[in-house]
């Protein structure tokens, strides 16, 4: 898969940001995640996800107010660009495409 593609991690971590909405930061992100997916995700993992994201333009993200909660740190919120709203319906298009009418998947042999 060339540098552009768009894998399955980074599929579900674009739906996780479109799904928590505004308050997409890491932490909400990851529960998002292993709600969806019922396994634990690692943190480091979303965020190396997100900067891959990013650097193909799926991705922007702003700095939120320094909080007394988190030791001044801001928190670092991410929204789905319009680059990425449209990988998520091709790769929505493609999977379906290629889900539909699967033998396997109606009763028939794998």
């Amino acid at each position: 898969m060339s540098r552009e593609g768009l894998g399955q991690f980074e599929l579900t971590v674009l739906l996780a940001v479109l799904r928590v909405g505004s308050e997409a930061y890491g932490v909400p992100i990851a529960r998002e995640l292993e709600a969806a997916t019922g396994r634990s995700v690692m943190l480091g993992s979303v965020y190396a996800a997100l900067g891959r994201l990013e650097a193909k333009g799926l991705v922007a993200w702003d700095i939120g107010e320094p909080t007394a909660a988190r030791g001044g740190r801001a928190k670092k919120y991410f929204r789905v660009t319009a680059k990425g709203v449209r990988q998520v319906r091709d790769a929505q298009r493609t999977l379906t495409k290629l889900w539909r009418n699967l033998p396997a998947l109606h009763g028939g042999r794998a």
